[in-house]
């Protein structure tokens, strides 16, 4: 005698609330199915249940799947968590048990099935047991773009769907750095995903659209929406920012942007978002080369030995009423642009103009955390490059900054006009440190070139040494370590011996 054959579990995506947007495939599945599970709340409706109703059959033995607790609070021993965790084990079993009997079971969802749906619950406990198949709906973000008749992403554009429940400071990151966004599940959460937006600075652009498709549909800028009358189901919707207005009136803005030492990984959100906002863009042309091209940006590359008039021309533009973002490699505040506008904007005509700088990772903290934790301790920062200052200070400071027992992150070691610097360097070091003191080579930190090397101070060849290679000289305290894997690390220890 054979084995009974189980029956087939589907996870039906039923759209966004019109019957009508339901797929051909789902109307079809929930004919053939015996069985028809579908959640609700405690007061028993169910809004799946609702848009597939004029294809159930009387025959449909029904399953209403209805959650311990919603919003309101539970005594069950493990919380919110476990009451879920075991009305979902529960759940399962019910539909395990006509799978069993060889029934075809339909959960309906609403959306999508497995787009923030409560279908997934079934699917992880029950797919890898019984023959599934998920059919796709129309999910409610792609409803609400529809609705509001805008596109939600174009060209190059990344979206970024958020749940409401977030904290808000990570709404207030991830909603400054994206292009658009849908925010789910509001209800609420509405107050915070409010505070959110406007913190980000999206709050004018963004949109919220209340029940898709449904008779009860609501579509309204979102800063006028009344947030005692917003239900679970609505979003916040930024659409894309492609030929989005830009209002220019009055004076604009400068924010100096540091883009860290290498590409995308290394820029913190806030310098991402900045960049994302601005109108102009204005650097150096290979700093500029790093930012993604964005659709109505103004792009204004220069050489790198123009810094002056790069700031200028920046400070111009904001008093014409642009929100300009000036490019800077590393930090903008170390050997950066952050002081050329900043002193352009002391000096008339530019003292009005806003100016902010926006942090980046720099380059010597880069390096060291490549090589290991050689700033652990005190340690300086000094510029050999003598275009700007004479040599006579760089050796004073090189001097000052070895006996007081610093580490030392060198910047601008070399380049091709500027040969013998860093050998000079090493032979000051030297009259204060001990040959075999640890020296990291950093070159091209986060870039498809990056190298890093540990040498002896004494080993040290400046034709080894470029602009784009930065320098770490270790303390009388800096170790070199080979680990067990072979790698090897160099740390300075943060306790110094008592003198």
């Amino acid at each position: 005698m054979s084995e009974q054959q189980t029956g087939r579990l589907y996870g039906v995506g039923l759209g966004p609330g019109d019957p009508s947007l339901m797929t051909v495939r789902a109307v079809e599945v929930i004919a053939e199915a015996d069985v028809i599970a579908f959640h609700s709340a405690r007061h028993g409706r169910s809004i799946a249940r609702s848009i597939a109703e004029r294809h159930l059959r009387p025959d449909h033995i029904e399953e209403r799947l209805v959650y311990p607790v919603t919003t309101e609070t539970t005594d069950h021993p493990g919380g919110y968590r476990g009451a879920m965790d075991e009305f979902y084990a529960d759940a399962a079993a019910r539909l395990a048990a006509h799978l069993d009997a060889g029934r075809t079971v339909a959960v309906l969802a609403e959306g999508d099935p497995l787009f923030y749906g409560s279908y997934m619950h079934m699917h992880k406990r029950l797919a890898d047991r019984y023959p599934t198949e998920v059919i796709p709906g129309v999910t409610s973000v792609s409803a609400a773009a529809a609705r509001l008749g805008v596109p939600l992403v174009e060209g190059e554009e990344v979206l970024t769907v958020l749940p409401g429940t977030l904290p808000e400071e990570e709404l207030t990151a991830r909603l400054a750095t994206t292009d658009a966004a849908a925010v789910m599940k509001l209800g609420r959460t509405f107050p915070t995903v409010r505070r959110a937006l406007e913190r980000s600075g999206r709050l004018a652009d963004a949109r919220y659209v209340e029940r898709a498709t449904m008779d009860a549909e609501r579509t309204a800028p979102l800063a006028e929406v009344d947030p005692e009358s917003v239900p679970y189901f609505s979003m916040a919707v930024l659409p894309s920012r492609v030929d989005a207005p830009r209002e220019e009136s009055g004076m604009g803005e400068v924010a100096v942007v540091g883009l860290g030492p290498a590409g995308p990984l290394w820029l913190t959100p806030e310098a991402r978002a900045e960049l994302a906002a601005a109108q102009d863009l204005v650097g150096y042309s290979t700093y500029l080369d790093r930012v993604p091209v964005r659709p109505g940006q103004r792009r204004h590359a220069s050489d790198n030995k123009v810094e002056s008039v790069r700031a200028e021309f920046a400070l111009d533009l904001a008093r014409r009423g642009r929100r300009v973002a000036v490019v800077s490699s590393g930090d903008p505040g170390v050997f950066a642009m952050a002081t050329a506008v900043l002193e352009a904007a002391s000096e008339d005509p530019y003292r009005e103009v806003p100016v902010r700088i926006v942090p980046g990772m720099t380059a010597a903290h880069a390096a060291a955390a490549r090589a290991g934790a050689p700033l652990g301790h005190d340690y300086a920062v000094i510029s050999l490059s003598d275009r700007l200052k004479p040599w006579e200070v760089i050796a004073e400071r090189l001097r000052a900054a070895a006996a007081a027992d610093l580490v030392l992150a060198v910047y601008n070691p070399g380049s091709r006009s500027r040969v013998w610097q860093v050998g000079k360097a090493r032979e000051l070091l030297l009259e204060h440190r001990a040959p075999d003191t640890p020296v990291v080579l950093g070159r091209d930190i986060g870039g498809p070139g990056e190298r890093v090397r540990i040498v002896r101070l004494a080993d040290l060849d400046p034709a080894d040494v470029d602009m784009r290679t930065i320098l770490l000289v270790g303390s009388s305290q800096t170790r070199t370590v080979r680990r067990g894997d072979g790698t090897e690390v160099v740390w300075t220890p943060r306790r110094y011996p008592e003198v």
